[in-house]
C-alpha cells in the first residue's frame, strides 16, 4: 500500500540521519577539548594569584610601595593576594601569642616596625576588590640561629645520628617537631588570632605544614611511637613506608585539628593549601595534601608545579589525585615567574598558563611578587603587556564557600 511504502522510506531517512550525526559526534568527540570550543570556567571564574614574600623583596616594609603593588595588580586583572605572616621565626604582623612566646611581638625589620602590615594589605587589597589570604610560609620551619630555636631547642626534631640542621638553599634551617603538643599549640595559637582579628578571606598552608622525612628522631616522637608500638623504636631508615604513613597521619590529625579550630572561629575563613606535588609532598615532608583533601579538610589547592620543561610540568596536571581533587574543590596550579638567581621568560610563563586552562582548572598564582615584572631580565612594559594578554578582562576568584561547580 501507498502509505506503508511512505512509511518505510520515512522510516530509512530517519536512520540515515541519525546514522549521519552519530558519525559527526563521533568526529567532533575526538578533537582535542579546545577544538570543540568548549567555553572553560575561567571565562566565568578564574583564580588569578601572587605570592607577597619578605624574601628577595621589600614590597611588604613599605606602605605606599605596598599600597602601589596591590593596585597594580588589580589594574593587571589579579583577584587575590598571599602575603606571608610567618617567616624566618617571626610574625610578620603584631602578634601577642608571638610576644609570649618568643619574646617579641613582631619580625625586627625596621619596615615593620610601627605598623600592621597585614592590616594594610587587607584594606587597600578590599578596597580594590582582591581576596586576600595570609600565608604560613615557614609552617614548622625556622632559621637555626632565630630566637625561636634557641630559646625551645627541645621543640626541635633530628635526625636519627642527632643531627638538626636541614639546608634550605644556602640557609641553615631546623624545624619544630610537629607531633609536640607545645608545638602544635604554639602554632595554633597564632593561626588562631589572625583568623580572629583580621577580616581576612582565609589562610594558606604549604608542606612547610609538614615535616622533612629525614627528622622525627627526636626523643619526643621516637617515645611516642614506641608507646604506640609495644616498645618498638622507629625503623632506621626514614623513608620506611610504615613509618613514614604514621608520622604523616600525626600531622594530619593535626591538621585537622586546626581546620576545626579555624571554622570554630570564623566558618567562611577559606582553609587553602599550596603545596608540591603529592609525589613529592607525602614522601619528603610527611604532608599528605591528598588524604586532607578527600577528608574535606582543604577547600583551595594550590599545587606548586614549578617545572621548566613544559612536558614534565604538563605530565605534573595529569596524575589522577590531581583529577579527583578537581572534581571536589577548586584546584589551581602555582607557576614560577623566577627566582632572584633564575630568569623565567613570559613565554614560558604564558605556555604553562595556557596548558593550565586546556585542562580547567580553577586557576593559577605565580611565585612571586617581584619576579613578575620588576626582578627579571625582560623590560617590565614586555612582562606587563604580557600579563595584560593572560588577563584582560576582571574575573570572580572561584570559591568553594559560594557556589564553585567543578
Amino acid at each position: 500500500m501507498p502509505g506503508n511504502k511512505q512509511s518505510k522510506k520515512s522510516n530509512i531517512v530517519f536512520l540515515v540521519v541519525v546514522i549521519a550525526l552519530s558519525i559527526v559526534a563521533t568526529v567532533l568527540l575526538s578533537f582535542p577539548l579546545q577544538a570543540q570550543n568548549i567555553p572553560s570556567r575561567s571565562q566565568a571564574s578564574e583564580l588569578r594569584g601572587v605570592w607577597l614574600t619578605n624574601i628577595d623583596s621589600n614590597v611588604l616594609f613599605e606602605s605606599d610601595r605596598l599600597k602601589n603593588a596591590v593596585q597594580d595588580l588589580k589594574q593587571m586583572n589579579f583577584n587575590v593576594v598571599y602575603p606571608t605572616v610567618w617567616n624566618w621565626g617571626w610574625t610578620l604582623y603584631p602578634s601577642k601569642v608571638a610576644q609570649r612566646v618568643i619574646g617579641r611581638s613582631l619580625d625586627p625589620e625596621p619596615g615593620l616596625q610601627g605598623r600592621d602590615m597585614l592590616k594594610e594589605v587587607i584594606k587597600v587589597g578590599h578596597q580594590q576588590g582582591l581576596k586576600v589570604i595570609p600565608w604560613f610560609e615557614f609552617g614548622f620551619m625556622a632559621p637555626a640561629d632565630s630566637q625561636l630555636a634557641k630559646r625551645y631547642p627541645q621543640w626541635l626534631s633530628q635526625r636519627s645520628n642527632g643531627t638538626r640542621i636541614v639546608k634550605e638553599g644556602i640557609h641553615d634551617r631546623v624545624w619544630l617537631s610537629p607531633f609536640r603538643p607545645d608545638v602544635q599549640q604554639f602554632i595554633q595559637n597564632l593561626i588562631v588570632e589572625i583568623v580572629r582579628n583580621y577580616d581576612i578571606d582565609g589562610i594558606q598552608f604549604d608542606d612547610h605544614f609538614g615535616l622533612p622525612s629525614e627528622l622525627g628522631y627526636d626523643a619526643y616522637t621516637v617515645a611516642l611511637y614506641k608507646k604506640e608500638h609495644r616498645g618498638k623504636a622507629p625503623p632506621k631508615n626514614p623513608q620506611d613506608p610504615e613509618w613514614v604513613r604514621w608520622r604523616a597521619n600525626k600531622i594530619t590529625d593535626f591538621m585537622k585539628r586546626v581546620f576545626t579550630a579555624i571554622k570554630g572561629t570564623k566558618n567562611n575563613c577559606i582553609v587553602s593549601v599550596s603545596p608540591n606535588p603529592q609525589r613529592f609532598s607525602y614522601p619528603f615532608f610527611l604532608a599528605d595534601w591528598e588524604r586532607w583533601e578527600r577528608m574535606g579538610i582543604v577547600e583551595d589547592l594550590i599545587i606548586q608545579v614549578y617545572r621548566d620543561d613544559l612536558k614534565v610540568f604538563t605530565k605534573e596536571l595529569e596524575y589522577p589525585e590531581v583529577k579527583a581533587a578537581k572534581r571536589h574543590i577548586p584546584v589551581s596550579i602555582g607557576i614560577l615567574t623566577g627566582l632572584k638567581r633564575k630568569y623565567v621568560s613570559m613565554d614560558q610563563i604564558e605556555q604553562q598558563v595556557q596548558k593550565v586552562r586546556d585542562r580547567n582548572f580553577a586557576g593559577v598564582s605565580f611565585f612571586f611578587y617581584e619576579t613578575l615584572w620588576n626582578l627579571t631580565k625582560e623590560p617590565p612594559q614586555k612582562r606587563q603587556s604580557g600579563f595584560q594578554k593572560l588577563f584582560p578582562k576582571p574575573t570572580a576568584y572561584p570559591n568553594l564557600l559560594v557556589g564553585w561547580k567543578p
